[in-house]
Formats: structure tokens, sequence, C-alpha cells
């Protein structure tokens, strides 16, 4: 019964953080979708220790107009983007001109927040897996529950 339970809140555990990061990926598609214009794409090599491979940040700053007040944002996504491979980075810098008008997603509740990216809704995807592991430990739980009593 004990291992039933430990695969419970486990499995719990995992499914929580999962359905929590589809949560946050799936808020920024209510956002409203303003205007704005790209004013810098730089990339910026970065390493946490000296010995520490280096990694590369893209760094872009737009400028939109929410409620006739402007304001200027600086995420790509949710989360920084950083990128292991320079290549990479650069890749995504291209998307991202100064001077270019693109579409921007603004928190209507908090206009200062911003992204030019959704994230991915993938965790949602794979949540099932997790729960697997809850409705088997219920399973075990159960059976040895029965066995007991």
């Amino acid at each position: 019964m004990g291992m039933g339970v430990t695969l419970v809140l486990a499995g719990s555990l995992f499914t929580w953080v999962l359905w929590s990061a589809y949560v946050r990926a799936d808020a920024t598609r209510s956002w409203l979708a303003l205007p704005c214009t790209v004013l810098s794409s730089q990339i910026k090599p970065e390493k946490a220790t000296v010995t520490s491979p280096t990694k590369f940040l893209v760094q872009v700053r737009y400028q939109y107009t929410h409620d006739g007040q402007r304001y200027v944002g600086d995420r790509i996504k949710r989360l920084p983007s950083i990128h292991t491979t320079m290549e990479k980075a650069e890749s995504t810098r291209q998307n991202y001109v100064p001077g270019q008008m693109i579409t921007c997603w603004v928190n209507p509740h908090s206009p200062t927040e911003a992204v030019l990216k959704h994230d991915t809704r993938a965790a949602l995807y794979s949540i099932w897996f997790p729960l697997l592991f809850v409705f088997g430990g219920l399973r075990m739980a159960w059976s040895a529950w029965k066995k007991v009593s």
C-alpha cells in the first residue's frame, strides 16, 4: 500500500507541474495582439561560471502602445531566449530587425507585460504519463487495502 501511495504522490506532483506549465503557456493566448516596433535586437554571450560553456542570450527591445500610453517590452517569450550555439541565437535574432513592425501580445490587466511569441502548450500533451502513475498507484493501494481488510 505504501508503494501505491508513493506512486500517487509522485504522479500527482508531476501532473501538477505539467498542468502549471500548460496554464502559464496558455495565458498569453488571451492577451491583446497589438502592433509593435522592434527597437533593437542583439546577442549577448553569457557564462554562468568560468568553466561553464558559453550560452547566447537574444535580447530584443520593442515599443507598443496600449490605451494611448507607450510601453517598451523586452521579452520574446515568458522566459529568456537562451541558445547553446551562436547560429541558433542568430537565427532567432534575425526575426527581429530594428524598425520592423511585428505583433506583440500584451497583458490587458498589466500592460507592462508583453511577449512576442507564445510558449508551447506541449506540457498538456504529455500530462497523461504522470497520470498513469496516479491511477496505477491508486489501483495498487486499493488492492492492498482490500487484502488487508
